[in-house]
């Protein structure tokens, strides 16, 4: 009653109110030019440090001379598009009613981004609709194929070497006791992918590709790397490498159990390819060069004994070369690296480690034997990981999500590498060789030309027989 007498047109005011303010809204879109841009390529799909052309008509309701059109790209870190053509609006243009241009679409980095065409009047900027989606994939180079080459080479030269350092009777006795590599079994294909889906979601919450790329890298069995490792380090090799034997001939059970269970939950609509194929290529790999170095023992123990004699340096050189080398053909990924990664890559190897270790001293493992367990579970085949994500996920999220197990393969030899410096001190300072240096004969300088016979089994020496040892000692 009170509102009425106030306001004699009420509630109409209220009308007459809301079509005032709006009313300069409308002037300004009816200012406003609309623009239409159609591209002549739904989609581009470029290689990085590459480029492709792209026609594109833009139409419009009220072109004017003088308007000016540009480029945007959603994120020009992965692509940038540029003219090759004019881009301001002449009186052709206007009188016919389009814009016909011509644009380079060049792309920087891995990702997808969107392109859109911007209309400039003045200092008025007006988004055109209509969107060019790109795609940035990685290149396959000669490089790549290098690289994968040498180190397949050299890898199955390390393991002809670790054929002649075998000691049979010795791997048949870890065979008769299963301890240890029931303790990394459990380690391989229970800790390490409980683990790493755990960590998956609470590293990157809102990233199931990345989750894949951690479960992927935890499901993996061992890596021929551990074999190396627990050599240079001093522990059990035999043990070692029947680990490594056993661990990757069951995974081609445990890794399609895990995938096709929690793999399913971590990222739903993932195709998920078990690469049989490549895990058997890799069985072939670790087990025929064994036997070669086997082989060697009994028919050439002399160039056997000169194989042993070389083991840590070749293995160490093999490492060095290894990471150089895949740093420098894989340079362009570390722009991919974020806290998250970098924590990623140390979780699941370094707690894989931890978790070895101290399970199998609890179990009452020697240290040799811990040190074998311990270093198995930790690292982890990153390759076959990485084959994984490329056939599960598209271009480009299966290159963008191998920096996860990119990043385990480069934090996994950093406890390695600092436990052997300070082995390597610490036998500095003491004066004396260590028992695993002992066969090098590097560095060091003894009072006796005669080598020492192995203690134990459980150590990384080489276990030969007296013949052997007198062919060493004699070409020495």
């Amino acid at each position: 009653m009170y509102a009425s007498k106030m306001c004699p047109i009420w509630p109409l005011h209220l009308i007459i109110l809301y079509i005032v303010a709006i009313c300069p809204m409308w002037v300004l879109c009816q200012a406003a030019p609309n623009y239409l841009a159609k591209f002549l390529s739904e989609t581009v799909e470029i290689h990085m440090g590459e480029y492709y052309y792209v026609n594109v008509s833009v139409t419009g309701s009220d072109l004017q001379v003088g308007d000016t059109l540009s480029l945007v790209t959603e994120n020009e870190h992965i692509a940038t598009g540029k003219w090759n053509s004019s881009y301001q609006l002449t009186d052709l243009d206007v009188n016919r009613g389009s814009f016909e241009g011509r644009m380079r679409v060049d792309g920087h980095f891995l990702g997808r981004t969107e392109l859109v065409v911007e209309a400039n009047r003045g200092t008025a900027q007006y988004v055109a609709n209509g969107t060019l989606p790109i795609t940035v994939t990685r290149p396959q180079r000669v490089i790549d194929t290098i690289f994968t080459t040498s180190v397949a080479v050299f890898v199955s030269l390390i393991f002809i070497n670790f054929g002649c350092a075998m000691h049979w009777p010795t791997v048949k006795g870890v065979l008769k006791r299963p301890i240890g590599p029931a303790i990394g079994m459990c380690g391989q294909f229970l800790f390490m992918p409980l683990i790493s889906f755990g960590l998956g979601f609470l590293i990157f919450p809102n990233s199931p590709a990345m989750r894949l790329g951690m479960f992927f890298t935890g499901v993996s069995p061992g890596g021929g790397a551990s074999n190396i490792w627990t050599f240079i380090l001093g522990g059990n090799l035999n043990l070692s490498l029947a680990m490594t034997t056993i661990s990757t001939l069951a995974s081609f059970a445990f890794m399609p159990a895990w995938l096709f269970s929690l793999g399913q939950v971590v990222f739903a609509n993932a195709n998920i390819v078990v690469p049989y194929m490549r895990i058997a290529t890799f069985v072939a790999g670790l087990i025929i060069p064994l036997m070669i170095g086997l082989a060697m023992q009994k028919l050439t123990p002399r160039v056997a004994a000169f194989m042993v004699r070389i083991l840590k340096g070749f293995s160490t050189t093999l490492l060095l070369f290894i990471i150089i080398f895949a740093i420098v053909t894989n340079l362009y990924i570390f722009e991919l690296f974020s806290w998250e990664i970098v924590v990623a890559g140390m979780c699941i190897p370094w707690l894989g480690y931890a978790a070895g270790y101290v399970g199998a001293r609890l179990l009452r493992q020697s240290h040799e034997d811990a040190l074998a367990i311990s270093v198995e579970i930790g690292i982890q085949n990153t390759g076959i990981a990485i084959f994984l994500l490329r056939y599960a996920l598209p271009q480009p999220e299966a290159d963008l999500t191998t920096v996860v197990p990119v990043s385990v393969a480069i934090m996994t030899p950093v406890p390695n590498t600092i436990i052997y410096i300070i082995q390597k001190v610490m036998a500095c300072r003491g004066c004396k060789p260590s028992e695993t240096e002992m066969p090098t004969k590097k560095c060091w300088k003894t009072t006796s030309n005669q080598f020492p016979r192995p203690l134990s089994p459980a150590s990384s020496l080489p276990l030969m027989s007296n013949k052997q040892e007198e062919n060493w000692s004699s070409s020495s």
